[in-house]
């Protein structure tokens, strides 16, 4: 067979699969909207690190997330638009009490190696997250479901099988509550609750996530996997909705400078990229339909180890924290640094958070003048100042957008407070582990939302919580915080978190993310509207160029 023939032979597959027609030239068309397809569906698109993990159990970073929405497919899914639809699970019940949920699942779903995907493999994987013994940094989520006794599991207290999920045949899977929680659904379109394959696992161990070790029921299984380089998935022809896929291959390149992914992008190497810091204005008027700014549910912050150890003495004083925050000149941050779309940010929440209004903080009603000379008192009234400057350290996971906006807020501390700030880089899987131990004075952080409801910001200002990297305990919060799942006006609880978060200063919120990319402009079917911006490769495809 010539190489002219294969490619036709692979394109009148193609036709079969999608329900499209079929050129001479061996184009297909989109069985929907009638575009002529491009004849190469690869989709490649640049990473800043490697993830630490893509074990749904274990995961824990928005990048890995999104590989896992590949890989997997959970109970429900999300659309274009952030709304929900039916994954594995075709939908769901809801008991009157609000306290039971039982999932019907689709009888045609099937792993990789075509066993079929049943209730028993969600119940596995939950009790999995749950359990010490995975000690996955996830494990919180479990319990921020109100899954019935998950405080308890994950404390060791009682075993996973006590677990309040259930497979009560191989498609109805049940999930009982503690209390009532109106957007528990939304929660199941997180990894965390993917479902994962027990005898795989059981036979490769830790190795199970590797190319040709991995069982996964996603649109696409793993194929290559070279670690802090190139990763490779490919079409599940398993997965039970595959004859609509029509991206057949995605590469995922882990690409550290932002330039140097710029430059990849411009040379045709990648499909989606993003811009770096103050160069979207540039690039918005050179590549009009390939520059691309939405918001994002994600805010950018700085935490301070409040553990006393290893920590600053200084800043153990909220007077010091709150003068930091101040001197923090948001407006030049988003405006001159990044130019990229973002919003300063006075609270944590993500002002498009829906249900959620963005309540007035003291901060917010200052202008920058009026900050920096409030932030001189405090700093004064906490005894520093010429004849006693303080230092501190501020670490950040490398990358230039971070370096940059390192660099300019140590310079704000400077010019209005005199402080004296060291900066460190650290490669992600490293910062993550400093942060975590909170081996830390100051880190860079970023919280991008599990799921859109305020929340799943505040929540990590629960002195429980996974990732509350200051260690921030206070019971008034921790108890609003518990109120607010089961208030019919919850609204009024996170302004009063986000009052006290302003006035203690555990974190300093510095702006609402927006995601600023480069798309190619012949890849079609992103989720723009998606705040989220939870995508789906298989949702995707490109139309041949003119």
């Amino acid at each position: 067979m010539t190489l002219k023939t294969r490619l036709m032979a692979t394109s009148a597959a193609f036709l079969i699969a999608t329900g499209g027609a079929v050129y001479a030239d061996g184009h297909a068309t989109h069985p929907e909207t009638g575009e002529v397809l491009a004849s190469d569906q690869t989709f490649t698109y640049r990473d800043l690190d490697e993830s630490p993990s893509i074990d749904p159990g274990v995961a824990e970073d928005s990048a890995g997330s999104d590989i896992l929405r590949d890989l997997f497919e959970g109970l429900m899914n999300q659309d274009a638009d952030g709304n929900l639809v039916a994954g594995v699970a075709t939908g769901f019940e809801v008991s009157d009490d609000n306290l039971t949920y039982t999932f019907t699942l689709r009888d045609n779903a099937k792993w990789s190696n075509g066993d079929p995907v049943v209730a028993g493999d969600f119940e596995f994987a939950w009790k999995r997250a749950a359990s010490p013994e995975l000690a996955s940094p996830y494990s919180w989520y479990i319990e921020l479901m109100s899954i019935e006794n998950a405080a308890a599991v994950i404390a060791g207290e009682m075993e996973p099988s006590e677990l309040g999920v259930t497979a009560i045949d191989d498609t109805t899977l049940e999930v009982k509550l503690s209390q009532p929680l109106p957007y528990f659904p939304q929660m199941v379109t997180h990894f965390t609750t993917f479902p994962v394959h027990q005898a795989t696992i059981e036979e490769h161990g830790d190795d199970w996530t590797q190319p040709g070790n991995m069982v996964s029921n996603g649109a696409y299984v793993l194929t290559e996997f070279v670690p802090q380089e190139r990763m490779v998935r490919e079409r599940n022809e398993m997965y039970w909705d595959n004859e609509n896929t029509i991206i057949e291959k995605v590469v995922r390149l882990v690409i550290p400078d932002e330039n140097v992914a710029l430059t990849r992008y411009l040379a045709g190497e990648l499909d989606r990229t993003d811009v770096p810091a103050g160069q979207f204005p540039r690039l918005a008027e050179e590549y009009p339909d390939q520059a691309v700014s939405v918001p994002l549910a994600c805010s950018y912050y700085y935490t301070i180890n409040l553990t006393g150890e290893n920590s600053n003495p200084a800043l153990l004083d909220p007077k010091v924290r709150q003068a930091l925050s101040l001197a923090v000149n948001r407006d030049v941050i988003v405006d001159n640094v990044l130019a990229g779309g973002q919003k300063a940010a006075y609270t944590f929440t993500h002002w498009a958070t829906a249900g959620f209004e963005t309540p007035e903080t003291p901060i917010a009603t200052m202008d920058q003048a009026e900050r920096d000379a409030r932030a001189k008192e405090l700093m004064a009234e906490a005894g520093y100042g010429p004849d006693n400057p303080l230092s501190v350290n501020l670490i950040y996971n490398t990358s230039e957008a971070h370096k940059s906006v390192a660099i300019a807020i140590s310079q704000m501390w400077k010019q209005t407070l005199g402080v004296d700030t060291e900066l460190a880089n650290q490669e992600w899987q490293t910062f993550l582990e400093t942060r975590g131990n909170q081996d830390y004075e100051i880190a860079r952080a970023g919280w991008c939302a599990d799921y859109n409801e305020a929340s799943t910001f505040l929540d990590l200002m629960q002195s429980n919580s996974g990732y509350n990297d200051a260690k921030y305990n206070n019971a008034e919060v921790d108890a609003m915080l518990a109120e607010a799942k089961t208030s019919d006006n919850p609204q009024a609880l996170y302004e009063q978190v986000e009052q006290i978060i302003a006035e203690e200063v555990p974190i300093i919120p510095i702006y609402h993310y927006a995601a600023v990319k480069m798309f190619n402009e012949n890849l079609e079917g992103w989720p723009y509207n998606n705040f989220q911006q939870n995508w789906y490769s298989r949702d995707l495809y490109k139309i041949a160029g003119e």
